[in-house]
């Protein structure tokens, strides 16, 4: 909790405001007791209607005067809340995309979305209940204590025996909470998945006619979580009745003890009601510090969840020692040189053998190479090496002529532009979607990237065009329309080497045939790396690299590879339903 803290900083002075507010209202609270044992002594038992008329007029006076104290508090407590809580979330938000891959595997999705809202939110909720309820009430009973010893000594000290057992059960109270609150969050995140996972997955769920059964994993998980709410608060329902019973007995004690010292002409009627409501204004200062004690144990429990984010340190960090990039670089792109030497990679605390091992291949400036392998052969772990998504757990990787651990990320990623297996679209227009790649772009460069990705003529099908607006994660477009226009957001760019992880998959083949051929036209500054299933995105490229199960079985042209590899001669013989081997053998196969 205490690492959260300097979130606060900037906002010290409304932080020191909302006390000072507090003790106006705290005072003038302490002196209304006073206000009633003078109506009741001299005023109602003395019949002077003067003195009652005065002093009610007084009390109005200081109850309008502590309302002001109250609300420019309130005012205040809540202005560094929400100011406190904003930072938080921004500086979360920045840690999680600061992470590299290795660290935000650790955490889901949900459980992020969680920690970001519900759990800043918890925190910043405690914050503004202490800049109000523990300045009032450690005030407001230290007030009532002074205030009750002036009165009399005796009945202030019944209130010495019910201290204890009321600190007691509220320290009580905050050991046991925490834990059960550090459940609920954790059935919160639960809760979240299933919502996330079914609302992104919603069309998968009904095409298989799984919506009964996802109906009842996530009423499995909202009852998880309604029963802890509920265990919590039979916990929480037992110990705040108890707190109850010591005040009451404690009252009582006050109205009987009282009760004698009046009858003995020791202490006024007034007196008494006045240390009554001195008393009580000190018990439920007690239980109400047990209340926010309660809610401190929440955010306890949220801000350990936040700081488990904070704390945790990006495995993949710029270099201290980082190349530098000449200035020409940047004005001016020129195709890359890609190299992977002994390259082994295991994903960190998985078991079994490494994803990738001693891969070596190289890329030439403006060749176009092409993996290819079964699903699971590592291809797609082969290219997250490049932006360094992750490290290389052994060997390296080289662009340029340089250990990409060597470059500042941006510099590196600066360099490269990649198309990811699943194409990420965002809520916003055609256009906004392609700039993403050039925030400066002009219209014109926009809609040559997508001429160049095959992407223009659909879009100029819409009604209105590059402003179309595109659903959430591009829900109203075909998967074939999301790769093209994801390809000519990463065109945009002009990199210096273009990464295409399986981004063809769902382009029919006369789209992808065009495609390609304006790719090779388009992109002679450009290094180009491509991932693919089939056999026909990759034929023409300069080079092939077949990998299986992490290792490279075999590299070079269609045609060596279908006279020297049997993995490649497998998988075209898989696609195409031919026998590769023997007719290769007698003159080749011709793949166009």
């Amino acid at each position: 909790m205490r690492k959260l803290l300097r979130y606060m900083a900037p906002y010290r002075w409304q932080i020191a405001m909302a006390p000072l507010f507090m003790i106006i209202e705290v005072a003038l609270d302490l002196i209304q007791p006073r206000f009633m044992a003078r109506i009741i002594d001299d005023g109602v038992g003395k019949g002077d209607l003067r003195l009652i008329g005065v002093t009610c007029l007084l009390m109005l006076g200081t109850s309008a005067l502590a309302v002001i104290g109250g609300a420019g508090c309130t005012y205040f407590s809540s202005l560094a809340g929400q100011n406190f809580g904003a930072e938080l979330r921004q500086a979360l938000f920045r840690k999680v995309m600061s992470l590299s891959f290795a660290e935000t595997d650790r955490f889901s999705t949900a459980s992020l979305i969680t920690r970001l809202t519900q759990d800043v939110g918890q925190v910043q909720h405690t914050l503004v209940m202490c800049l109000r309820m523990l300045v009032r009430q450690p005030m407001m009973c230290l007030g009532g204590i002074v205030m009750a010893l002036l009165i009399d000594m005796r009945l202030a000290g019944i209130l010495l025996l019910l201290v204890p057992p009321i600190l007691f059960m509220s320290l009580l109270t905050f050991r046991y909470s925490q834990p059960m609150f550090t459940l609920i969050q954790e059935k919160i995140d639960r809760l979240n998945a299933a919502l996330q996972e079914n609302l992104a997955g919603i069309r998968v769920v009904k095409a298989f006619g799984r919506s009964d059964y996802e109906k009842r994993r996530f009423e499995r998980e909202n009852r998880g979580l309604a029963n802890q709410h509920l265990r919590t608060a039979r916990f929480m329902s037992g110990m705040m009745p108890l707190i109850m019973l010591i005040m009451n007995m404690g009252i009582l004690a006050v109205l009987y003890v009282g009760g004698w010292t009046v009858r003995n002409g020791e202490l006024t009627v007034g007196e008494v009601m006045a240390m009554v409501n001195y008393i009580t204004q000190i018990l439920f200062s007690f239980m109400f510090a047990a209340f926010v004690l309660t809610d401190f144990s929440r955010a306890k429990a949220s801000a350990d969840r936040i700081t488990a984010v904070m704390d945790t340190e990006p495995s993949v960090v710029d270099p201290e020692d980082a190349r530098p990039v000449a200035v020409a670089e940047t004005r001016e792109r020129h195709a890359a040189t890609v190299e992977f030497r002994e390259v082994s990679f295991r994903y960190p605390g998985a078991a079994g053998a490494p994803v990738l091992q001693g891969v070596n291949f190289s890329i030439r400036p403006g060749e176009r190479v092409a993996v290819l392998g079964a699903t699971g052969s590592g291809k797609s772990t082969l290219v997250h090496l490049l932006p360094r998504f992750y490290d290389a757990t052994g060997g390296a990787v080289f662009v340029d002529g340089c250990d990409v651990r060597d470059y500042r990320l941006s510099d590196l990623r600066d360099k490269m532009s990649m198309v990811l297996q699943e194409s990420v679209l965002f809520s916003g227009t055609v256009t906004e979607n392609i700039r993403w790649g050039k925030s400066t772009a002009s219209q014109e460069e926009i809609e040559e990237a997508a001429r160049v990705a095959q992407a223009h003529d659909f879009v100029m099908s819409f009604k209105d065009g590059y402003e179309t607006l595109v659903g959430q994660r591009g829900v109203t477009l075909s998967g074939g329309q999301k790769q093209r226009l994801a390809i000519a957001r990463a065109l945009l760019k002009k990199p210096s080497l273009l990464i295409l992880d399986d981004s063809m998959s769902a382009i029919d083949s006369e789209t992808e045939r065009r495609l390609q051929a304006s790719l090779k036209e388009a992109c002679a500054n450009m290094s180009i790396l491509q991932i693919a299933q089939r056999i026909s995105s990759v034929s023409n490229a300069d080079r092939i690299v077949v990998l299986q199960d992490g290792v490279i079985v075999g590299q070079g042209h269609h045609a060596e590879l279908l006279r020297s590899c049997r993995v490649y001669q497998e998988i075209v013989e898989s696609q195409t339903g031919e026998d590769v081997s023997t007719r290769s053998e007698k003159g080749g196969l011709r793949h166009d």
